[in-house]
């Protein structure tokens, strides 16, 4: 089972990732794209740290996601990827256009083929107006394009809004 979570900042997805993670009774691995940049992004970090169980394998990596996926997806484990909108920033900042391409299109072929279940976690950006500057309207249209193509993938696909979650495709939770 592929999940995919979507939502505003602090809508709950990855309280909700978590839950689910918790429910499917597998051991867990979290896949953290985050990186520090300010105490204020620390901050955030420590406040995911604390929410999660101790008892669960933790994996920092802001850049290569399909190879770490396709290394620890198994049918015995869940992975929960927190979360691609980090990630796809991330690529967009390393200003190598070759390695974003090359990452993205790993990560959509390798997804439909992971065993296991795999939750992942991404904001929604694009409800309101298109930005102004040229990196942010390319950071939207990028993150909305990789929902679609994920959603795809996905048997499960949630909106989280207020914490609640609004199931846009798949059974309920």
């Amino acid at each position: 089972m592929k999940t995919l979570i979507l939502g505003g900042v602090r809508s709950g997805k990855s309280r909700l990732a978590e839950r689910l993670a918790t429910e499917s009774n597998l051991p867990v691995t979290y896949i953290a794209t985050a990186t520090v940049q300010d105490e204020e992004m620390q901050a955030r970090i420590t406040a995911h740290r604390i929410h999660r169980p101790s008892h669960w394998a933790l994996i920092e990596e802001p850049l290569n996601l399909a190879a770490v996926l396709e290394k620890h997806a198994s049918n015995d484990k869940c992975i929960l990827v927190d979360c691609l909108t980090l990630w796809l920033t991330n690529l967009l900042m390393t200003d190598d256009e070759a390695q974003f391409k090359h990452e993205r299109e790993a990560l959509l072929s390798i997804l439909p083929t992971l065993a296991g279940q795999i939750i992942l976690v991404s904001n929604e950006t694009n409800m309101g107006i298109t930005p102004l500057g040229e990196l942010s309207r390319r950071y939207c249209d990028e993150a909305g394009c990789l929902h679609q193509e994920i959603a795809q993938i996905c048997q499960r696909v949630i909106l989280t809004v207020a914490g609640l979650p609004h199931i846009l495709k798949g059974d309920s939770i």
